[in-house]
């Protein structure tokens, strides 16, 4: 590569399948200046090699952005990620205007979600710093900080005070405006209480009500008109404030009628829509406060103290203090207090906090331990791994953070609703006072209708219906063992038609044992077992490991070979003892030129019972085989049997030839095998299944699986499984048991269900409302009581998911 060559990464988006990973490889190729393109799907990204001199990386971004796609160079694309903590909100309409005013500055990519009030960023630190973002928000009148300037404590304390503040208002409106509507009552009843009645006893008691307990929805109003939009509060200050002044019109400046028995005052409507918007405005904060609870209930299963040895002495120290590296003393019944490896002694340890798994796992030297979780029997000291931010407590409580900040694409109908939403309110109830008043001619029922459409219709019951139902049931899947790592991955869980499962590991322990030595040559067992042994020390595969741990129980400590190779998804070839060893499968002996002898029908009777048969070669001649089996997990053929219940096609896909695979998937009842599939095609398979129209998870637990777990359209990793996978899954299912899948699965249709309700209900609300109101058969008190509680039946269905037993349903 010369001087004026360059080769850079870009991080594309928006592709689909691997047609397009090649229109985009294609378009590249033909960019003047392009030496070298190549995309890849299953990472979505792009590697272009390019003459410095004659194009640069803005044009190649542009180019991309022309065939359909985004790229973004990824050493300075949205590097930097913020979150917000964002007071003053008070509806939808509030949360679509701080997002679009976001989204507006270059490289910024935001969500704002109105049902945890914070604000999820992404932005490019070389064009816009995080102050600017703050300052952005501010000036749309709501206050701004980053999240980790928040803590816990002070973020619950807040939320107790506007709780409390929303609880004394409502009292003091209440009891100020239950005069007024016994007045209406009466009234309408034909009895006349002069003094309940009179119009300047209920202007005493209305002003307080509409402009020192209402000062908030008018302060709010003014911070939305100002920035040139509208939301809730500007709908509830028109129509309370049009009331009102109505009613002091009517008193003081109509002349009373002769034969009136009473003045048509309307203080007693304005009154009571604010306290019932404040009753719902404090239902709706309590409500909200429940749907973060599985958050608090992580946050409170960390240890504050924890036993540390220093300088050979056992001392006490808070959590924060620990280091790694340090050694901890752990006795029964004492929670662990930060992750880490057992050095010495033995337990059994409760993780069901973590995993949702009841039964005690039991730990011995060499196992690792997880902060938060219990220790149930031995005392057991543990080196200190990880802590702090690192722990796996502090990684699951971010994840589900983050999840539950995250937006649901169904979200995206509610989201363009909300931004016009308000405007187009405040345009109905206009055009029905126009016609009330001209074309019926009556003045006081253009004012009472359109007062009626400005507070029966709600932006709130919109924004909260998708959020809220994901914030319960991410924390529903986290209280059992499921981190779902955003909205979209939940509702693209529930369209799932077909899982592929990755074998070892997965549908099996991933432990196997040798189960048979067979001498096909001069050499006998426990010479064919002992240099296969050791052959196989260096290996870092399940069924090397497995020979390995074979020879060291009955031959005691074994020398490293002399020379080491590992053959991926073939074997292994070493040097032991001046002799060149083979030992894999029959590909790995025919591309050698080793004959098989008459191993081929020994071969054949060990697949057919389900155990992986390895050749050994010695000096290029078959001297023995090792047959291997990897036993079925217990819940496997059950959880198999219920995802096909579910109508879902179960998939087993693995690197082991036919028979084998046959033997095993036969165990568990799977019809669907992909056999001899080499680590690197694992991808291409699940790539595959899609183009036949089928929506893919892919289940997997190792590093080999991470590309066919990114591939699939929702990939789930064994929690018990590398933290590659984990990292390229969608969803970690933190036990290693696979009736995670289904609860995973029915969770996300459950929850879909919920938000599907949700969006059903504030749309049809709206919708009907509306036009009673606009044709008058709607008084404005009960309008804003139904506006109220719009909101609130939206909270608790969404909290009702709480009560759902994820093990129970079928």
């Amino acid at each position: 590569m010369t001087e004026v060559d360059r080769k850079e990464t870009f991080k594309i988006s928006g592709m689909s399948c691997a047609a397009c990973a090649a229109r985009i490889e294609k378009g590249l190729n033909k960019l003047e200046g392009v030496k070298k393109a190549s995309v890849n799907f299953a990472m979505e990204k792009a590697t272009v090699e390019f003459e410095d001199s004659v194009i640069n990386s803005s044009k190649i971004s542009e180019a991309v952005k022309k065939l359909g796609y985004e790229a973004v160079k990824e050493d300075d694309g949205y590097k930097t990620k913020i979150e917000l903590k964002i007071t003053g909100m008070s509806c939808a309409a509030c949360s679509a205007r701080i997002e679009k005013r976001l989204n507006k500055f270059e490289g910024v990519k935001a969500s704002v979600n109105l049902a945890t009030q914070r604000a999820s960023i992404e932005y490019d630190s070389s064009k816009i710093k995080s102050a600017d973002l703050i300052k952005a928000v501010e000036a749309l009148g709501y206050n701004a900080e980053k999240v980790e300037n928040v803590s816990q404590d002070r973020e619950k304390e807040e939320r107790e005070k506007e709780i409390k503040k929303l609880k004394w208002e409502f009292i003091a409106s209440a009891v100020l405006s239950s005069p007024l509507l016994l007045a209406m009552v009466f009234m309408l009843v034909n009895i006349d209480i002069p003094f309940l009645h009179n119009e300047y006893f209920q202007l005493i008691i209305a002003t307080p009500v509409q402009f020192i307990i209402g000062f908030r929805f008018y302060k709010n109003a003014y911070h939305a008109l100002r920035a040139k939009s509208a939301n809730m509060d500007v709908l509830v200050a028109m129509g309370t404030s049009a009331a009102y002044f109505f009613s002091i019109y009517n008193a003081f400046f109509v002349e009373h009628m002769e034969g009136m028995m009473m003045k048509e005052l309307y203080f007693e409507a304005s009154s009571v829509i604010i306290t019932l918007v404040l009753l719902g405005k404090y239902l709706e904060a309590v409500a909200k406060g429940k749907t973060s609870e599985a958050i608090k209930k992580l946050m409170g299963l960390q240890a504050k103290t924890a036993r540390v040895i220093r300088n050979g002495i056992e001392q006490d120290i808070p959590v924060e203090d620990v280091e790694v590296g340090d050694i901890v003393v752990v006795r029964p019944g004492e929670k662990i207090p930060v992750d880490g490896k057992i050095i010495e002694g033995s337990s059994a340890v409760d993780e069901s906090m973590l995993t949702g798994e009841s039964l005690p796992v039991e730990k011995k030297e060499g196992d690792l331990v997880i902060g938060a979780t219990i220790n149930k029997y031995g005392t057991f000291k543990f080196e200190a791994t990880k802590v702090g931010k690192d722990m796996a407590l502090s990684q699951i409580i971010k994840m589900v953070e983050e999840a539950q900040g995250s937006k649901a694409p169904i979200q995206k109908i509610a989201d363009q609703v909300s931004g016009i939403f308000v405007p187009s309110v405040m345009g109905i109830a206009l055009l029905t006072f126009l016609i009330w008043y001209f074309a019926v001619g009556n003045f006081t029922s253009a004012i009472v209708s359109a007062v009626s459409v400005l507070v029966i219709a709600c932006p709130c019951a919109l924004g909260l219906a998708t959020p809220t139902a994901i914030m319960v049931g991410t924390g529903k899947g986290a209280e059992n063992g499921i981190l779902i790592k955003g909205g979209e991955y939940l509702e693209m869980a529930y369209k799932l038609n077909a899982v592929v499962l990755d074998k070892t590991g997965t549908i099996t322990k991933g432990q196997p044992e040798v189960t048979d030595i067979i001498s096909l040559g001069g050499l006998t067992q426990s010479e064919i077992l002992k240099i296969s042994a050791i052959s196989e020390k260096p290996s870092e595969h399940p069924l090397g490991a497995a020979i390995y741990e074979k020879g060291k129980a009955e031959l005691g400590n074994l020398p490293d070979p002399d020379k080491f190779e590992a053959i991926p998804g073939r074997g292994i070839m070493a040097i032991t003892e001046g002799k060149t060893i083979y030992i894999g499968t029959r590909k790995l002996m025919a591309e050698k030129g080793i004959e098989l002898a008459n191993s081929e029908s020994v071969i054949v009777n060990l697949e057919d019972e389900g155990k992986t048969a390895m050749l050994v070669s010695v000096d290029d001649r078959i001297e023995g085989i090792i047959a291997v089996a990897d036993t079925v997990k217990e819940n496997s053929k059950s959880a198999i049997e219920d995802l096909q219940r579910m109508g879902i096609e179960v998939y087993m896909i693995t690197g082991d030839n036919k028979r084998t695979a046959n033997a095993i998937a036969k165990q568990v009842g799977i019809s669907n095998v992909l056999a001899e599939v080499l680590p690197e095609n694992k991808a291409e398979e699940v790539e595959r299944l899609k183009k036949q129209g089928k929506v893919v998870g892919m289940v997997g637990d190792g590093i080999n699986d991470a590309p066919a777990l990114a591939t699939a359209d929702i990939g789930m990793a064994i929690g018990t499984g590398t933290d590659v996978a984990i990292e390229a899954a969608d969803i970690t299912l933190m036990r290693g048991d696979l009736r995670s899948i289904p609860m995973a699965i029915k969770l996300s249709r459950r929850t879909m269900r919920k938000i599907k309700q949700n969006l059903f209900w504030a749309f049809i609300y709206n919708i009907v409302g509306i036009p009673f109101a606009a044709f008058g058969m709607l008084n404005p008190i009960i309008a804003g009581g139904a506006m109220a509680f719009s909101s609130v039946s939206v909270v608790t269905n969404s909290l009702s998911l709480k009560r759902y037993k994820l093990a129970g349903e079928k």
